[in-house]
């Protein structure tokens, strides 16, 4: 499918699937989603403590590099788990200059080693900071009991409602550890209904620029 580098409403890039007319992050502002969705009513739930995360569409990156630096400012312990099965090249990575956007140019070469570290593979990016990138369909994940946050970033289900079903929600909720918390931009009631219908607890939460809502699931 034919992707170009679009900015967003932020001033950030993303990439856009033209066929489909889906960018990788909302087209209201990149940055400002990712911090908002995923850092603020996700990763600051979790205090000076060793956390498992997942990430369901690894795409640019963006996700993980904002939580490297979080995790620094916040010194946190994490595990990333990040499953793609799309990988985006290191060129289209070069062309969205996230690290120049974020004033985070001294992580450029972390974001690098982030994008280049081999698929299936743990890689220490430091001492308190793993990544292990998988490249495979999200209907495979069959982690049991694992992580304490799931970042739900698939594309929407205008696209593709198949990422958005119960049986997916399921993996999820037997992924997470009790107490665990997935967050995601989507707020569609047919969302919200299948995460309720395998478990979650689920709330309404203001969304970024652009959404009024956005959901957060926990599983108790």
């Amino acid at each position: 499918m034919k992707r170009k580098i679009i900015t967003t409403g932020d001033g950030s890039k993303t990439i856009q699937i033209e066929d489909w007319d889906e960018q990788y992050h909302s087209k209201h502002g990149a940055v400002q989603e990712a911090y908002h969705v995923f850092i603020k009513h996700g990763l600051r739930l979790f205090q000076n403590e060793k956390i498992n995360i997942l990430e369901i569409g690894f795409g640019t990156g963006l996700n993980a590099l904002i939580t490297f630096h979080e995790a620094i400012e916040q010194q946190l312990q994490i595990d990333y788990v990040g499953v793609e099965a799309f990988p985006v090249s290191i060129e289209e990575v070069d062309q969205l200059d996230y690290c120049e956007q974020l004033g985070f140019e001294d992580l450029e070469d972390i974001f690098r080693k982030m994008h280049n570290s081999p698929w299936e593979e743990t890689i220490s990016i430091t001492p308190d900071f793993s990544i292990l990138k998988q490249k495979r369909d999200f209907k495979q994940i069959n982690e049991e009991n694992l992580f304490n946050l799931i970042y739900f970033d698939a594309f929407g289900a205008r696209v593709q409602p198949e990422l958005w079903t119960e049986e997916i929600f399921l993996q999820m909720y037997r992924a997470l550890q009790v107490n665990g918390v997935l967050v995601t931009y989507a707020a569609k009631g047919s969302v919200r209904r299948a995460m309720q219908a395998v478990g979650f607890t689920v709330e309404r939460l203001p969304g970024p620029p652009g959404k009024r809502e956005m959901l957060r699931a926990k599983k108790l």
